[in-house]
């Protein structure tokens, strides 16, 4: 599932390919991936102009201008687990799945949304629409303040990785840079935050910006689905010290990485940089390899 490097990367491309280009038409086939009513989603971006893109976790707003002073509306994005947004040249063949055409005001360029499994979604919203959803997520994991960050960990007691996947504390991080941000801070995944200690937390937060910033600067990561605005897979893949390496030697210590599923997500860790602490979250579920 793209995570915040590989929506940052899309929302990059947007401000690169799109800004301040005009959608001249939309045309929707499958209309699962549209939330709300496609016939407002249709009406509402036809005519705007993409005059700015933020970003948030793992969600995209895009703000659509008009020229006859009416208020804006924002095209939010959510990818899910397959979803891609692209620059396409009009003419170029339709890939399968590909749910929605955005023709910018060339003609001779769309932005297409591509969903084999039609978990991502596409909103038009109002500003105060938008503030509502936004709202309701943490801050962004490559924004969040160390004094923030550390604060939420303080008293929780379940397991740090659901902790850190809990969009509603800190937005943007999932299985993938959950993992890798633990094995870089030497944290077992099911250490309870509110017992991590001081110095650890602070590895932590330090781990989890460097491992984003990185996988950022390198495109994301790609296992199968996911692309860049531009088609690109991420280059971050190679990068991984963790993320489903079971059985493979740690890149530090060569002991071999295990895999434990901890909130019904696979959790991959070296059990020697990674030691369990004396008292841990409950397991649920099954317990993997």
């Amino acid at each position: 599932m793209p995570e915040l490097p590989e929506v940052e990367n899309v929302a990059q491309g947007l401000r690169r390919r799109a800004l301040g280009r005009r959608i001249v038409s939309v045309e929707i086939r499958h209309t699962a991936v549209i939330a709300g009513s496609s016939e407002e989603f249709v009406s509402t971006l036809e005519g705007r102009k993409l005059s700015n893109v933020s970003r948030t976790g793992k969600a995209i707003a895009v703000e659509l201008t008009s020229d006859n002073g009416l208020p804006p509306h924002f095209l939010l994005v959510r990818l899910g687990m397959t979803g891609q947004l692209t620059v396409t040249p009009h003419d170029a063949p339709i890939e399968p799945h590909t749910h929605v055409f955005m023709l910018l005001d060339d003609g001779r360029e769309e932005l297409r949304f591509r969903d084999a499994r039609r978990f991502g979604r596409l909103r038009s919203l109002t500003l105060a629409e938008l503030e509502k959803v936004m709202g309701a997520l943490g801050p962004d994991a490559q924004k969040v303040t160390e004094a923030h960050f550390l604060a939420a960990m303080k008293c929780r007691k379940g397991a740090i990785k659901s902790w850190l996947m809990n969009q509603n504390l800190v937005a943007g991080l999932g299985n993938i840079y959950a993992d890798e941000a633990l094995f870089e801070a030497r944290i077992h995944p099911l250490s309870q935050p509110g017992r991590v200690s001081n110095d650890k937390a602070l590895l932590l937060y330090k781990a989890v910006r460097k491992v984003l910033d990185r996988a950022v600067a390198l495109g994301g990561t790609t296992f199968s689905d996911y692309m860049d605005i531009e088609g690109r897979p991420g280059a971050f893949l190679n990068k991984l010290k963790v993320y489903q390496h079971t059985g493979e030697p740690c890149r530090r210590c060569k002991h071999a990485i295990r895999r434990i599923v901890v909130g019904g997500r696979s959790s991959h860790f070296c059990p020697h940089c990674q030691p369990k602490p004396r008292v841990t979250a409950k397991m649920r579920g099954p317990r993997g390899d």
